[in-house]
């Protein structure tokens, strides 16, 4: 099915290592405002479980995606050290997909294709 919608999500979630939970959401806070003036990000905010975190994220487009991604990258290579990427999902149309598989190959996300739904 086509759709209109060309949203993708970017769903990452992270282990963060012991004793390093208050240096994780110094960071978080860090993502949040370098985020914040991205006019083609539609969502962005980490919640948590305990020790676990996830980056709940939607953009317009595949392209303002990756240029979220080149913008953050100092800040995900600062949370590496001191947590582990447990799980990466892409979700959004087959469209805007194609453009993010080779470029995201290197994380092994698992991506998911929109096929029903509405945006309003």
């Amino acid at each position: 099915m086509a759709t209109e919608d060309k949203c993708c999500t970017f769903v990452p979630y992270f282990k963060v290592h012991s004793g390093q939970l208050d240096a994780f959401h110094a960071v978080c806070e860090q993502f949040v405002e370098k985020t914040r003036g991205e006019p083609k990000c539609y969502f962005y905010g980490f919640s948590f479980d305990g020790d676990e975190a996830h980056c709940r994220e939607g953009y317009e487009d595949a392209d303002a995606l990756l240029a979220h991604l080149e913008s953050v990258g100092a800040l995900i290579g600062e949370a590496l050290k001191i947590a582990d990427l447990i799980r990466l999902e892409v979700h959004g149309p087959e469209e805007e997909l194609q453009k993010l598989r080779q470029p995201l190959a290197e994380l092994g996300p698992r991506f998911y294709t929109l096929e029903y739904g509405f945006r309003r």
